[in-house]
Order: C-alpha cells, then structure tokens, then sequence
C-alpha cells in the first residue's frame, strides 16, 4: 500500500494550510442544474473542503422536487464517504424535510472478492438498521447478474476464453448492467433519478477523463448513456488523503467505525473496482489501478488485492489464486479452443491472424470440475446450483447445435460430390 492510500494520522481537520487558492464552482440550485454563484478554494484545510461538500449535499437535496437519488455503492472509501455524508445529512434533517428517498445499491458480480463482498454485505446491514432505527428514506439494495449471463455461466457454458484487455466481455454483462437496469427500472418510476458517485479527479488519469466528460458547469450533468439519469460527483475535488483522513476522523452515521474499512485496504495493499455504469467506464475496472474486484479477474496481470489478504494471513485464499493464476494459463493453448467461434464462423483478421472460438467441451468439465472441487475443500459458495444447471443446458444445447452443423456440412459435401 502507498502513502498516499491510507490515513495521515498528523494531519487534522481543523489544521488550515497555506496555499494558493484554486478557484471551483459554488452554485445556486435550480431544477435541473446549478448556477455558479461564487468561488471555492479547493486547495484549502480539509475541513473547509468538508464543510462544502456538506453544503452542496443539503442544497441539493433540498431542491423542490421528488427526484429519487441513488448512491453507488462499492464499499470502497469514496463510495463509503458519499454514503456516510448522505445518511448523516438525513440524520439532521427533521422527519417532515426528508422528502428524497435515497437508494444505496451495491452490485455483487457473484466473483467478488470474499472479504470485500464479506464488509460490503456488513456495512449495508448497518445501513439498514440504520434507517429503520431513525426513519429515514432509505432503500437498500444489492444487484446481480442476470443468472444466463454470470461469470461461470459464460466462462464454462458458453466456454468464453478467461476475460483479458482486448476481449473484456465480464464488465457490460456482470457489471454495468445489472446497476443500469436498476436506475432505469427507478427512473421509468419516478421520471428522473439523480445518480450519485463517488468518482474523484486526483484518482487517477482514467477517471479524471471521465469526470471530465461530466464537466458541463453544473453540479447535475446528464448521464451519457442512461435516459432520465443525472450525475451528482459531491466529492470530486477531494484528494486521497482528505478521503482517508475525513473517513478516520468522523464515525459512520449508522454506528461503529470506519475501521473495518481502514483494515480491509491495509490487508489487501490495494484500492476498489469503482461503481461502472458506463461502458467508457469499463477501462477502470480491471486495470493496474483497480484491486479489489472479482477474484477470477484475469484481465490484469496479478490478483494484488487477494494477494494481499494472502500475504496478511488469510492463506484459506491462496487456491483461489492458483486457480485463476490457471485461468490465465489455459486461456490461448490451442488444444482447449474450438475453431470456430459460437456463431459457426471462423475468424480471420485482415493481418490474416486465426482468432479461436471458445474453450472446447472438454476443458469447460475440467473447470467445472476444478472449481467444485475448490468449492468442497475451501467450504466457499463459489458456484451457485442454478449456475450448474444452466451451464450443463447449455452444454445440451451446444451438443446439438455441434450435430447438426456436421450434418449440413456432410449435406454439403454430397451435393457438392454430386
């Protein structure tokens, strides 16, 4: 873990540092947008920085209007701030102004990583408990994959190739639409729904990019590919070290403490997936930055986040590790793909570069067999049993599809005899 990924414990919310100011945008609330009203010097103590982002929270939320918000919900710390800063302003609120309901959803490809599901599943109880016991319009939520298009159900039914950077077909399908669905099917309710991210510009050159496509002059900005979506970034501007320090200093409105949290990142030496509903997100998840995610991520180079938590004692996760490590290692080895790809067709480039379909019949048993065998010894859910009924329909299916390409083909060739 760096410097900069965890709390600076001498640095205070009250401490004023001297800088130049940078000017950012104030705003005054209007339906739909924000007007620039003033300036804020984000290069300031963090508490001033703090005091107007809460600022920004109660003005928004404030607006005459119903529109729902919906907070992206990874567990990581910038989505961990987002939501504490929403649920504390609630808290403040009387009974009669809490008008807005907030929904907190989490997604759950059904591969993340165990612990981190484990605290994300934990903290949204708490959330729960939460709103129940102080009234507040409060939905919690988690989404899935649709159960045809999960990891296994692709990797081992449909014998997809293990996902890497030039065929990252897990983001869209486990992902984006899962949450998508869940924004659309609340905005078709509501009329419009206000998405709010725990996105940052100082995260990294990637998602600065994507905040930058968001910059329009106003605190709501359109959504770029979900109708009826606006975007509300309230801690955009904040470092890494005002996150950390923010969430150290100040507990978790449903109760307890961040340290759970604090733990988890010191355990995996690593950072969050973020929330992706976008697929010009997608870059974000699965790259050198990105750590914690699914653990049968092979589109990058090393599990760090499980290596971590391997490394600060949880051994238990170590087959998980080899196994995908073998993920990666059976993906290009011509003897496990068939030739032509699902559609029937076979794949040439125009640099004349043979492209092989999926993974053949056999290899799909081998996984399927190896992973129930980890599933066993490991005493994990690491495969759903509706997962395994799909993928062995599938596995009919492509059997019979397979028989009746043959026979046309032998069609094909007696005619052309004839």
């Amino acid at each position: 873990m760096t410097a900069n990924d965890m709390p600076i414990k001498d640095r205070s919310l009250t401490t004023s540092h001297t800088s130049v100011p940078t000017p950012a945008m104030s705003y005054i609330a209007t339906e739909h947008s924000c007007r620039r009203s003033s300036e804020m010097p984000f290069q300031t103590a963090p508490k001033d920085i703090l005091d107007f982002i809460r600022q920004q929270i109660q003005q928004e939320y404030a607006e005459p209007h119903g529109k729902p918000w919906i907070i992206g919900f990874s567990g990581g710390k910038d989505s961990t701030l987002v939501a504490h800063l929403v649920v504390e302003h609630l808290i403040s609120l009387p009974r009669s102004e809490r008008t807005r309901v907030v929904h907190i959803v989490a997604n759950d490809t059904l591969v993340e990583s165990p612990l981190v599901m484990k605290h994300v599943r934990i903290s949204l109880t708490e959330i729960q408990k939460a709103a129940h016991a102080f009234d507040l319009p409060i939905v919690v939520a988690t989404t899935a994959p649709e159960p045809n298009q999960t990891f296994w159900v692709n990797l081992i039914g449909r014998g997809y190739p293990s996902p890497n950077r030039n065929f990252r077909w897990c983001t869209d399908r486990m992902k984006i639409q899962p949450t998508s669905n869940y924004i659309r099917d609340q905005a078709s309710i509501s009329g419009e729904v206000i998405l709010l991210l725990g996105v940052r510009r100082s995260e990294s050159a990637t998602r600065a990019g994507a905040a930058a496509r968001y910059d329009n002059g106003s605190r709501l900005n359109r959504h770029n590919d979900l109708p009826g979506c606006l975007v509300f970034r309230p801690i955009l501007e904040l470092d890494t070290d005002d996150v950390w320090e923010i969430l150290a200093e100040n507990k978790p409105p449903w109760g307890g403490s961040h340290d759970r949290l604090i733990q988890l990142y010191r355990d995996a030496g690593g950072g969050e997936c973020p929330v992706v509903t976008s697929k010009s997100d997608a870059p974000s998840c699965g790259t050198r930055s990105s750590r914690f995610g699914c653990w049968t991520c092979t589109v990058v180079e090393k599990d760090k986040s499980l290596a971590g938590f391997v490394d600060s004692g949880f051994d238990q996760f170590m087959p998980l590790l080899e196994f995908r490590d073998w993920l990666v290692e059976i993906r290009n080895d011509p003897k496990r793909r068939l030739a032509r790809r699902r559609n029937g067709r076979v794949t040439i480039t125009k640099k004349g570069v043979f492209v092989p379909g999926p993974f053949n019949m056999a290899t799909r048993r081998e996984i399927l067999d190896r992973l129930l065998t980890l599933q066993a010894q490991s005493e994990m859910v690491l495969i759903a049993h509706p997962e395994i009924e799909r993928i062995r329909e599938l596995w009919v299916e492509d059997v019979i599809v397979s028989a009746e390409r043959n026979v046309q083909a032998q069609r094909t060739l007696a005619t052309g005899d004839a």
